[in-house]
């Protein structure tokens, strides 16, 4: 069965997972990356350093924002956004962009992207000493889509 996701799943997708993609564009150029994110129901928040995809969002800051969850290639969904950058540099707004990402889940096994501080998985003591960049993204326009599979239920596969 194949359809679309409604709001309340839309949602759920977007809190469940942490890593997506952004699609920036500028000068006829697209670009597509992967971040590791926290989501707080308006807004995408992350943490990277200087680099195409803040070059390209610094001067389009309109881009998309994709996530999914795949169970197996019959049992997926997949939500796609629409929103607007915003370079978080105020520290008041930058603490709380690091703090939304710091209070999320992971996984026990990660990468040092991931980690915002030699301290993960514990706060860091000064989370202003935190290098990088922090922003949000604004989600003005959000779609689903799921593929479950049909498959008899005793089949285990179903």
């Amino acid at each position: 069965m194949f359809g679309e996701l409604n709001s309340g799943e839309i949602e759920l997708v977007l809190h469940e997972q942490i890593i997506g993609r952004i699609g920036c564009h500028v000068e006829n150029m697209t670009y597509v990356v992967p971040i590791s994110y926290a989501y707080d129901g308006s807004y995408v928040y992350a943490h990277t350093q200087e680099g195409l995809k803040i070059h390209m969002m610094r001067k389009n800051p309109n881009v998309c924002f994709e996530v999914d969850s795949t169970k197996d290639m019959a049992d997926w969904r997949s939500v796609i956004c629409w929103g607007d950058f915003e370079e978080l540099t105020k520290d008041k707004e930058r603490k709380e962009g690091l703090d939304k990402l710091h209070a999320r889940v992971l996984p026990l096994i990660t990468s040092d992207t991931t980690k915002l501080s030699p301290e993960w998985p514990f706060a860091p003591t000064e989370i202003g000493l935190i290098k990088g960049i922090v922003f949000r993204i604004k989600l003005t326009k959000k779609t689903g889509r799921f593929e479950k599979s049909t498959l008899p239920s005793f089949l285990g596969l179903g």
